[in-house]
């Protein structure tokens, strides 16, 4: 059971959306203008989500997942998580080839290490 997200959307390496959900906003939907002459997106999504176990406990993991988005103008994707809310993509439910989910974490969430 999701208790919250904390979320940031990349396309093409750039920070296009930020938001967070919690037991007050269960969804949001953004609209994210794709620049002209491009077919074909990278995306990313990082950001962190902190569920209740079915004992009780607060788990909190990472999301960290990249993609490609295949001329995605006028489509609508839901970010899904699976493997115990631990793989995270986009897919438009009405045209799954859209977007293609890229296997790994997404470079453009990694912290820096010093």
């Amino acid at each position: 059971m999701e208790i919250s997200e904390v979320s940031r959307i990349y396309l093409d390496g750039k920070l296009v959306s930020e938001f967070r959900l919690d037991d007050a906003t269960r969804y949001k939907t953004v609209r994210i203008p794709t620049p002209l002459g491009r077919v074909d997106h990278t995306y990313t999504l990082c950001g962190e989500i902190t569920i209740r176990t079915a004992d009780g406990r607060t788990e909190t993991h990472e999301v960290s997942s990249s993609g490609l988005l295949h001329n995605p103008d006028g489509h609508h994707f839901d970010a899904l998580g699976s493997a115990g809310f631990k793989d995270f993509f986009l897919v438009d439910p009405q045209a799954p080839q859209v977007a293609e989910r890229l296997p790994g974490r997404g470079e453009v969430c990694s912290a820096p290490i010093s």
